[in-house]
């Protein structure tokens, strides 16, 4: 009786489901280590420069060996880089969850700034800031750190590519359209950074949420021209009021 009972605690110890669900917990905590290092080496290379950050010190800020830090990245560069891919992905599994009913477009918009906001960009209500956006800008020179992000937006704009194909029922791989929302929503996230950043020489940061949401309702309404048809409204967040268009432009077609 007492090994008819093992067996069935041994039976149930190897249920599929009981597997499936530590190999979840393992997963979870290997996303868990990897953000903490990502996000350690991002505070830290903008707090002291990129060159003046060891592994050692990423791994500390952290709480793990440096070992570890191995285990996941091959550089700092790569570890500051992973957030991007980090967030792209769950953008992704963001839009996938998204009711089927609502549209494309609309999915895209919440599925950013649900993740934007997870991130702790939500709080971006207020003005970062202008010593770390400082940083971030210094940071984001770094030619290492340039070829990491180019390397990082080729993954993210991919996985965003295939959960747009999935939504359409389109192919990532042999259709235009996934990767071309893909390609203008992962355009329109960098400018709205360097926007909010203030990178781009013309005034200080400025909050983002009401940046990102404005970039990507300018996308789903087709990017009409400033000054007709309602476009421009970044203009009137960065305070500068909307540009008039020269009279000279043809009319816009309105088919």
């Amino acid at each position: 009786m007492d090994e008819s009972r093992g067996q069935d605690e041994a039976g149930r110890g190897a249920n599929p489901e009981d597997a499936g669900r530590r190999g979840g917990l393992r997963e979870r905590k290997k996303r868990e280590t990897r953000t903490a290092l990502s996000w350690a080496a991002l505070r830290l290379a903008v707090e002291r420069g990129l060159a003046n950050v060891r592994v050692e010190d990423i791994a500390a800020e952290a709480g793990v060996s440096p070992r570890t830090f191995n285990n996941y990245f091959s550089s700092k560069a790569e570890a500051i880089a992973a957030r991007h891919v980090e967030r792209a992905h769950r953008i992704a599994e963001e839009l996938r969850a998204r009711p089927e009913s609502e549209p494309l477009w609309d999915a895209v918009v919440n599925a950013a700034l649900a993740r934007f906001a997870f991130d702790g960009q939500g709080e971006a209500d207020q003005v970062p800031d202008e010593r770390w956006t400082a940083g971030v800008r210094l940071m984001l020179g770094e030619p290492a750190l340039q070829g990491e992000f180019f390397k990082a937006n080729a993954v993210a704009e991919a996985e965003l590519a295939a959960a747009v194909a999935e939504r359409t029922g389109t192919d990532a791989r042999r259709d235009l359209y996934p990767r071309l929302v893909a390609a203008a929503v992962g355009g329109a996230i960098a400018v709205v950074m360097e926007r909010h950043l203030g990178s781009d020489g013309e005034g200080p940061a400025v909050p983002f949420p009401a940046l990102l949401r404005d970039a990507l309702g300018q996308l789903a309404e087709g990017l009409p021209e400033p000054g007709r048809g309602g476009a421009g409204r970044s203009e009137k967040v960065r305070g500068g009021g909307r540009r008039q268009g020269r009279g000279s432009r043809r009319p816009r077609d309105d088919r």
